[in-house]
């Protein structure tokens, strides 16, 4: 029995996918890296925005097209978030949701010997600590905990993850020893928020990344996604354990919208004057500080004074990163019984930030140039040479390296998505 699995979507997803692999591989499932091959076919799925609903329903459905002899199984936050609509496109499929990874070898089993098995709801079981197959990778994921404590009037993803879940601070550093020792070089601490961490334990997330980046060896931690108001109380601590040496001087810290309106109609909990403290705060403190932030335009409560309020604040904050998205209903999400703006409006209003994302991000790069980076390189380029990341977190594509490397690179080049170098 060979099995197949296509993964979309976020990192802490992406982890999703390798714990499965690391219970079939626990229990000599052969693992292959084509559809041709595999007998069995796991689709691990997202349901966050719009568009990857729409890649993943395609997928699904264009593999029992093309496939009619292979069994296949669908995992991922579609499973929790919108069963009747995947039952209705993938009757036959088996099911396994984001909680009952442990159950992933019995699931392919099953579903080899053409049994149809769901396994899905909510599970308080960690995954920390569990096997996990990344094919050789530098990077090590580890997911601190799950689920989240928002009530974002937008969101979906929410009803897939369940309440907040943290795992314990001894665990997590446990595995990331382990992934360090094994040749790990970064390590991505993730969560759907890392900054709710430790809010059902007592733990604290300063002090996690304090033990995570003082462990030996030569790595980088990188920390995923905080919502602002769950970091207002734990600030400082949180840019002292930034400033470690072996941490990323990078934070990502979504706003959504310049509009406290909308904000306050989001239910995101924070106003723009707390975030824009929090950012200040990072700055002063780590001037070499790369911010990254997400913003959806045409909210359907979002005016043309929201929006010039959503302007406002990028030019005023110069977020280095900024992941844009057009807003659209979600399934189960309390925002969808709104009526949405006019799309032609919408897309105006995503361009001319798409603009001014480009502009920022070209502007902070070509400021880097000539200047000397310390870099680690962690991947292979897609379309040659290395991409290595800068203690800043901003990619720099170089030659001559080997994966694992910690160079010194002079910046010769800079794009709105990139930066080029030479080792010196």
């Amino acid at each position: 029995m060979k099995v197949y699995i296509e993964s979309y979507g976020c990192t802490f997803n992406k982890a999703d996918a390798q714990i499965m692999a690391g219970v079939l591989n626990e229990n000599n499932i052969d693992l292959v890296d084509t559809i041709d091959e595999a007998d069995v076919i796991i689709v691990n799925t997202c349901y966050v925005k719009l568009p990857t609903e729409n890649k993943v329903v395609y997928k699904i459905q264009q593999l029992q097209e093309k496939f009619p002899e292979k069994k296949i199984i669908v995992g991922g936050c579609m499973v929790e978030i919108d069963p009747e609509k995947l039952d209705s496109i993938g009757p036959n499929c088996s099911w396994i949701g984001p909680h009952q990874l442990n159950k992933t070898a019995d699931v392919v089993k099953q579903t080899y010997c053409g049994e149809i098995v769901r396994e899905y709801g909510l599970s308080k079981e960690s995954k920390v600590g569990v096997a996990k197959v990344t094919d050789g990778s530098l990077i090590h994921i580890i997911q601190i905990c799950e689920g989240c404590l928002g009530a974002c009037t937008f969101c979906c993803t929410r009803f897939a993850r369940g309440p907040l879940n943290s795992y314990p601070i001894s665990d997590i550093v446990e595995e990331a020893r382990q992934a360090i020792e094994n040749g790990a070089r970064e390590i991505q601490l993730t969560a759907q928020d890392t900054a709710a961490f430790g809010r059902d334990s007592g733990e604290k997330l300063s002090d996690l990344i304090k033990e995570v980046a003082n462990l030996d060896g030569d790595f980088r931690v990188r920390v995923g996604m905080m919502h602002p108001k769950n970091i207002l109380d734990d600030v400082d601590e949180i840019i002292d354990a930034i400033k470690l040496p072996k941490v990323y001087n990078f934070i990502h810290l979504p706003i959504q919208s310049g509009s406290d309106k909308v904000l306050k109609e989001m239910r995101r909990g924070h106003d723009v004057d707390q975030y824009i403290e929090i950012v200040n705060k990072f700055k002063s403190e780590i001037p070499d500080l790369t911010l990254a932030t997400d913003i959806i335009v045409g909210y359907p409560t979002e005016t043309d004074d929201d929006f010039l309020k959503t302007i406002e604040l990028l030019e005023n904050v110069g977020p280095s990163l900024i992941h844009l998205s057009k807003y659209q209903h979600r399934q189960g999400a309390i925002s969808s019984s709104l009526k949405e703006i006019p799309h032609d409006v919408m897309k105006k209003r995503s361009k001319f930030i798409s603009e001014i994302k480009s502009e920022i991000t070209q502007s902070e790069n070509e400021e880097l140039l000539d200047s000397y980076q310390n870099a680690l390189v962690v991947e292979v380029g897609s379309k040659g040479g290395f991409i290595a990341k800068t203690d800043s977190y901003i990619p720099v594509i170089i030659d001559d390296v080997n994966l694992g490397d910690f160079v010194r690179v002079k910046i010769t080049d800079a794009t709105a998505t990139y930066l080029k170098g030479i080792v010196e």
